[in-house]
């Protein structure tokens, strides 16, 4: 097992989550909600694998307020109407920055997805979707466990 890079290197940690805490607060000011923030979290985490991410934010999705349907439906969000035009937005946005290089067809869903949500909306999504895109990284470089989780959420001893 590999060192877990949050417990190697406190510091860094520390001003990870300082900087994930930034990019939460201007995203809302910008007008991204939770539930487009946890869609985009969910989605980039899935396109990864990142199990433990996986495990945490669809726990706040369902938090915030996203039916159990529309997180299981998440990887087939394109075949499905289930979805706002904004959730269809920020999801496009998810994997246009998780799945590098830019494809032209990533670049015509971030063109589409600009054209729903507004500029700095649109740089609130993306800045959410890069810092998921780091965060998932960590947990896969570090191996962090998922621990079994009853259905209430509590981790079972």
């Amino acid at each position: 097992m590999r060192p877990y890079l949050d417990k190697s290197a406190p510091d860094v940690w520390k001003a990870a989550g300082e900087y994930s805490r930034a990019v939460a607060s201007e995203a809302q000011r910008s007008g991204l909600t939770l539930q487009e923030s946890e869609y985009i979290k969910v989605r980039a985490s899935q396109i990864n694998a990142c199990a433990f991410c996986l495990d945490l934010h669809t726990r706040e999705a369902r938090g915030a307020g996203i039916s159990q349907q529309r997180i299981d439906l998440l990887p087939a969000w394109r075949e499905t109407s289930l979805y706002s035009e904004r959730e269809a937005a920020v999801l496009a946005i998810a994997e246009a920055a998780t799945r590098m290089p830019l494809t032209e067809e990533s670049k015509a869903d971030l063109s589409g997805a600009r054209a729903v949500l507004g500029d700095e909306t649109f740089a609130a999504a993306e800045w959410v979707a890069l810092t998921i895109n780091m965060f998932n990284r960590i947990s896969i470089l570090s191996e962090h466990p998922v621990r079994p989780r009853g259905d209430d959420g509590k981790v079972l001893s």
